[in-house]
């Protein structure tokens, strides 16, 4: 059954909780790409959301750290119920031949649909540690976009003939 996050009523392990989990569901879909790009033999596209994924596990350890160090092993009461592609790729993003550049047009997407969520977010805050974390980290969906946009730019522009145009469509067997 899925629940929502009431953001007035967040306390900070409850924020941190959530940011974890937000970080984890965005590794494992990088992950998951990477995945699907190894078998369309799309090695560039795979090993940038190969990267994507290592730093969505560190900021998520990093958190989690910072989460031991306040709350020990309380448990937590956030699950992933309570958010569904806050940060991660939409499913439907992942190309067969996907290049290089859209692999990262997809990441840049992803922050700044995470960006946009913490945004939304912090009114409705009223803990004042939540709404300092929360601020902190849209601060940090905002260097992700920097960096994702800085690697799309040191890339020449896609052709002209989208590849996805060339690809046959699925046959009933």
């Amino acid at each position: 059954m899925s629940q929502t996050v009431d953001f007035a009523t967040l306390d900070l392990k409850d924020a941190l909780d959530l940011a974890i989990l937000i970080e984890e569901e965005a590794r494992e879909r990088y992950e998951e790409f990477a995945d699907q790009m190894e078998v369309h033999h799309t090695a560039d596209a795979a090993a940038f959301y190969r990267l994507m994924a290592q730093y969505e596990a560190k900021h998520g350890e990093e958190i989690a750290v910072r989460r031991k160090e306040l709350f020990g092993d309380a448990p937590s009461r956030m699950s992933r119920s309570m958010l569904w592609g806050v940060e991660a790729p939409d499913y439907d993003q992942a190309r067969a031949f996907m290049s290089p550049r859209r692999a990262l047009e997809v990441a840049l997407e992803s922050e700044i649909k995470a960006h946009a969520y913490f945004t939304a977010a912090i009114p409705s805050i009223s803990d004042p540690e939540v709404k300092a974390l929360f601020v902190e980290l849209q601060g940090d969906e905002v260097h992700h976009k920097e960096l994702v946009q800085a690697e799309i730019d040191k890339l020449p522009p896609d052709p002209e003939v989208d590849v996805e145009d060339l690809v046959d469509e699925p046959v009933g067997q």
